[in-house]
């Protein structure tokens, strides 16, 4: 059985300070939870403090990007090698804002999946369509075809630890949610493509979230599709009480 995973994207959100504090707040919030994986991506000033802060809890470091190569001069990145050296066991990957407003191309996707298996991290890949072309129907042919190019060349061990976060791109930030029915979709569609292009282990292993303005209100069912293995949450994962709520959706019941 597929343990949930309920990641916190933070974005450009939090200090040092309020890092902490959010912690705190959240400390007494996942008392007694369990059967449920959480990570939590903050930014990266704020990576060490969270460590820090949730010594002791079921939580995740994960970190919001990665530069595919270990060292070197580039300017402004940060390496796998750095991550892992900070106790990080996820990174977000191919995210659309990093997609879009940063113009990171498939084959750049590609090479920070490789990156991340590479040194030990497990990478929560994004995958999704936007509202043009899910209007024009073409929300399977991009989801296969962000999948193809973006898994080119891992090998199906890698694969079987991979997370796949399903995220419209339309419904990211903009209040407007996919219905569970289109979540289980998404993410079902995804897990078929996944066996195609290693086999049905690889698939059935995989761990498929879905991400796009997840709240308390709607998390319960959105969580409760037979595909949907959790959520990447953005928005709400600011506000600890509705991180936790969302946390404790996830519990299997």
């Amino acid at each position: 059985m597929r343990i949930p995973l309920i990641a916190a994207n933070w974005k450009m959100h939090k200090t040092i300070e309020e890092a902490q504090r959010f912690i705190e707040k959240l400390r007494p919030a996942l008392k007694g939870v369990r059967e449920v994986d959480i990570a939590i991506a903050p930014p990266f000033t704020a990576l060490i403090a969270v460590a820090q802060a949730s010594s002791g809890l079921p939580i995740h470091l994960a970190a919001q990007n990665v530069h595919p190569e270990a060292k070197g001069a580039f300017t402004g990145e940060i390496s796998p090698v750095m991550l892992r050296d900070i106790g990080c066991h996820y990174v977000i990957v191919g995210h659309s804002e990093r997609r879009t407003l940063f113009a990171e191309t498939d084959a750049l996707v590609n090479l920070k999946v490789k990156a991340a298996f590479r040194h030990d991290l497990i990478p929560i890949l994004c995958v999704g369509e936007s509202l043009e072309q899910r209007q024009a129907g073409k929300t399977k042919t991009v989801l296969e075809s962000q999948l193809r190019a973006d898994l080119q060349g891992v090998p199906p061990a890698g694969a079987s630890k991979l997370v796949v976060a399903y995220e419209p791109i339309w419904a990211i930030g903009t209040g407007q949610t996919a219905t569970p029915q289109d979540a289980q979709a998404g993410c079902a569609f995804i897990r078929q493509v996944v066996a195609s292009l290693f086999n049905e282990n690889v698939a059935e292993a995989l761990r498929v979230q879905y991400g796009g303005s997840v709240k308390p209100d709607n998390a319960r069912d959105l969580l409760s599709q037979p595909d949907v293995d959790g959520a990447l949450v953005g928005g709400a994962s600011l506000d600890p009480n509705d991180f936790a709520q969302i946390v404790r959706a996830a519990i299997p019941h």
